[in-house]
């Protein structure tokens, strides 16, 4: 007698993690969020890799924050969408790396000359991990 594969609408939950594993989880979640939420306003920080982050802890901390996020008008799309395909849309990878691009030359013009590569040097790097990663036409 052989054993039929298990359908794939089953859902494994991971093991419970103890009580403090999951409050630091979802507070990285709240705090990644945030600065997600504050990238939508200031071009250095970038909205879609916080906003991933914060799914990322709410997966480990909080199934409710979770649905939340995934449910959420304006940032479940994005995680469904990065969950479901590992991509990047050429428009947001177009965008993003527009407004790091202003975001760091305002910087430089507005910090102090021994910190004005810093939010160039981080908006590099964000721009490119995004580079590596498909992208979706």
């Amino acid at each position: 007698m052989s054993a039929d594969p298990l359908p794939a609408t089953i859902h494994f939950d991971p093991p419970r993690r103890p009580l403090w594993q999951r409050l630091l989880w979802a507070l990285a979640g709240v705090i990644s969020l945030a600065l997600g939420i504050v990238g939508a306003f200031l071009p250095v920080l970038p909205t879609v890799p916080f906003v991933l982050l914060a799914a990322f802890c709410f997966s480990r901390g909080s199934r409710r924050a979770e649905d939340w996020l995934l449910n959420h008008r304006l940032f479940g799309p994005m995680v469904r969408d990065w969950r479901a395909n590992h991509s990047i849309p050429l428009r947001v990878k177009q965008l993003a790396w527009t407004m790091m691009a202003i975001g760091s030359a305002w910087a430089g013009w507005l910090l102090p000359l021994r910190w004005c590569w810093l939010p160039a040097a981080c908006c590099a790097a964000v721009a490119y991990w995004m580079w590596t990663l498909p992208t979706r036409r």
